[in-house]
Formats: structure tokens, sequence, C-alpha cells
């Protein structure tokens, strides 16, 4: 095989339409951009959200909220899932439940919250606890350590 052998496999490529080429060509006289009007003209860019002089949508609505920028994200475990997923005596790790898909994403590190009951001497390693989470953890006989 040389390299002037090789050809695209059938049905993957397409010409290209040449349009304003005579009237035989179905894409003749106005190029199939109708007739007149700002959308047939040369350079007709419209920003999007653009309606033709009118004062837009997203100027008419009032600005609302805030969003602050510096905001941590955590990704919540509540401890109903510590419950199910580990056994008496292990270390929960971020790592651990990012491999155990309790966690899908990271995010700003993992906070654990105190939804539902937990029974098992566990030692939870997280960014951030509730103070209901930190209390049952400890309740049961584990550790809830900041990292």
């Amino acid at each position: 095989m040389n390299l002037h052998e090789l050809s695209p496999a059938p049905g993957s490529t397409k010409e290209r339409k040449r349009i304003g080429r005579g009237a035989g060509s179905g894409q003749g006289k106005t190029a199939g951009k109708g007739h007149k009007g700002q959308k047939a003209r040369a350079g007709r860019g419209m920003r999007p959200g653009f309606e033709g002089g009118q004062m837009p949508l997203q100027r008419r609505v009032p600005k609302r909220g805030f969003n602050n920028i510096f905001r941590t994200e955590y990704a919540i475990v509540n401890l109903a899932a510590l419950e199910n997923v580990y056994e008496n005596g292990v270390v929960v790790t971020t790592e651990n439940l990012l491999a155990k898909r309790i966690v899908r994403k990271e995010l700003g590190g993992v906070k654990v919250l105190g939804e539902g009951t937990i029974t098992k001497k566990l030692t939870v390693q997280a960014k951030a606890f509730s103070a209901s989470a930190k209390e049952k953890i400890e309740a049961a006989g584990g550790k809830a350590e900041v990292i």
C-alpha cells in the first residue's frame, strides 16, 4: 500500500454545496437565502440573543441574587451511606469513597452529614463534618478527623 492509494471510506466524505453558481445548480440567483432582508446580506452575523433591535430578554429581566466566587462546594456523604458500605473498624478516606462510587467527584473535599444512624466504629477522614454527624460517629465509638 502506498500513499497515493489511500482513499476515505465510502460515504464518509461529502461534496461541498456550491451555491450561487447558476439556475441549473438549484442554488443559483439568491443562493438559498430567500429575498432581501438582513439575513440575505453579506457579513450578517447576529449575536446570540439578538432580537432585531427590541430590548432583549436578558436586559428586560431584573438582576437577582449573588454568586460567591470564594464558596467551597463539598461532595456530600450521609452517615446512612457509610453504615451500609463499610465494615467495623475501617478508616474511611476520600479515596475510599471515590473507589466505592459513594462520591462521584471530589469537588472541594468531602463533607459528612448526619442523616441516618451509624452503629459501626469507623474512623472518618473528611474536609468537614456537620455537628450531628460528628456527634453520631463519636457516640458509636468512632473518630471524626478533619483533614
